[in-house]
C-alpha cells in the first residue's frame, strides 16, 4: 500500500508542476524516478485520483485535477461560454460609468469574476457584493457597448 501511496503522489507532483497530455508521457516520467508501472495501473491510478484530461492552448492536451479553476479559464479568457456557469444576471443598470448587474443572492462574485478573467477591454474592474456587482467602465465605452460584451459573457436571467 505504500508503494500505491507514494505512485500516487508522485503523479499528483508531476501532473501539478507540468504539462503532461498522456498516459505514456506520465509512465516515461515516473520511470525516470524509478516507478515503473503498467498503462492499466495508470489509468486506475488516474480514475482515482479524478483527473482529467483537457485541450490546452496548443492544440494538445494536457491533465487538470478535479475542482481546478484552469479549464474555465482558459474558457472565460478565450471568450468561450463556460458549461454549467451560474445563473446570470437579473437586470443591468448604468450609471456614468458604472454598469450595476443584481444577481441571485450568493452570485455576485461568480459574475465579477468572469468578468474580470475575461479581460475585456471595457471594463476596468468590477466590486462584487452579494448579489451585485458594480463594473467600471473604460472611458469613452458606451452603455451599449458594455451591454453587449456582458451579454456575450453572462447569461442574462428574467
Amino acid at each position: 500500500m505504500k508503494n500505491k501511496r507514494n505512485r500516487l503522489q508522485l503523479i499528483v507532483e508531476l501532473i501539478k508542476g507540468n504539462d503532461i497530455g498522456s498516459q505514456s508521457e506520465l509512465a516515461q516520467r515516473l520511470t525516470e524516478l524509478g516507478i515503473e508501472v503498467t498503462q492499466a495501473t495508470l489509468s486506475r491510478d488516474l480514475k482515482a485520483l479524478k483527473i482529467t484530461k483537457v485541450a490546452d492552448d496548443n492544440g494538445g492536451y494536457k491533465y487538470i485535477f478535479p475542482g481546478t479553476t484552469e479549464l474555465q479559464n482558459s474558457r472565460l479568457l478565450s471568450g468561450m461560454p463556460v458549461a454549467g456557469q451560474h445563473m446570470g444576471y437579473a437586470s443591468l443598470e448604468f450609471s456614468g460609468n458604472f454598469a450595476v448587474m443584481k444577481t441571485r443572492n450568493g452570485y455576485a462574485a461568480g459574475l465579477a469574476y468572469d468578468i474580470d478573467m475575461s479581460h475585456a477591454y471595457e471594463f476596468l474592474g468590477t466590486i462584487a457584493g452579494a448579489d451585485t456587482v458594480f463594473a467600471i467602465l473604460r472611458e469613452g465605452v458606451t452603455h451599449e457597448q458594455a451591454r453587449r460584451v456582458l451579454n456575450q459573457l453572462l447569461p442574462h436571467h428574467r
